[in-house]
């Protein structure tokens, strides 16, 4: 594969009975270039790149899309949200992530993630396919804002219409491992029109179990540990975000140790 080389959706559209391997695609959701080396050196196929986490994904930085891409080898697909909540954006939020496509795209992204939703929960064709056209030739992945539409299969058959390449989808559920059977619904309804990836909730303790019982070949996770801080000089009574529990002197970023435990499990 070429350097940041999209993947060809087609590979992994398919089942084990069309004659592949049981290799299962893993892409690693990461908000760092820390993490994002850490997730390529541990076999990782392709990475989401992300900030904001723990507002379940926001736009990362110039700097940081930038610098993921000159120093990955693995495609680097671009989330672009401009802020937590729904996905129901006001027209300059839209403007504000067209934007942010193009820039990711002029800079070598070889894949954008975004979604959009009408007020009724419906995916908005319109939205997405304008963002979509401005994405290419860029792959397009429909990310988790498809599991707070309406109805997921008249969901699915709208973003094969438009021409997406793939949903990311927990099945509408907090995990995908809970998920698991509209997962497997999709995954027979798509039937090789669109690519489905499992998300959400995904470890190294059930990934295998959910390609399995769901027939997907993508999987997407985000496997982080508790990294400590070098301060030497610490105070205790202050934090930099309202209602964060966390200590400033401690924060998460990729655990190599449970990136290569997924990978191998997956093979």
């Amino acid at each position: 594969m070429e350097p940041n080389e999209g993947l060809n959706v087609n590979s992994a559209k398919g089942s084990k009975g069309s004659g592949e391997t049981s290799r299962i695609l893993f892409e690693a959701c990461v908000d760092s270039l820390e993490g994002a080396l850490a997730a390529q050196e541990c076999g990782a196929d392709r990475i989401e790149l992300c900030s904001g986490l723990s507002e379940g994904g926001l736009t990362p930085s110039a700097g940081l899309i930038q610098f993921a891409i000159r120093s990955l080898r693995i495609p680097v697909h671009v989330l672009i949200r401009p802020r937590g909540g729904d996905f129901l954006y006001s027209e300059p939020e839209f403007a504000i992530m067209l934007r942010d496509l193009e820039m990711a795209k002029e800079w070598g992204a070889r894949g954008a993630v975004s979604g959009f939703l009408t007020p009724a929960g419906d995916v908005d064709r319109a939205r997405t396919g304008k963002f979509m056209t401005a994405a290419r030739p860029m792959n397009f992945t429909f990310h988790r804002a498809f599991d707070m539409a309406r109805d997921p299969c008249s969901s699915l058959e709208d973003l094969i219409a438009i021409g997406a390449d793939r949903i990311l989808t927990s099945g509408a559920q907090p995990s995908a491992e809970k998920g698991t059977a509209l997962i497997r619904t999709l995954v027979r309804q798509a039937d090789g029109r669109i690519s489905v990836m499992a998300g959400g909730g995904v470890t190294e303790s059930n990934a295998r179990i959910i390609a399995d019982e769901t027939g997907v070949r993508e999987i997407h996770t985000t496997l982080r540990g508790g990294t400590a801080s070098r301060m030497q000089f610490r105070n205790p009574d202050v934090r930099m975000g309202s209602g964060q529990a966390s200590s400033e002197y401690e924060w998460k970023t990729a655990d190599k140790a449970r990136m290569h435990a997924i990978r191998k499990i997956l093979e």
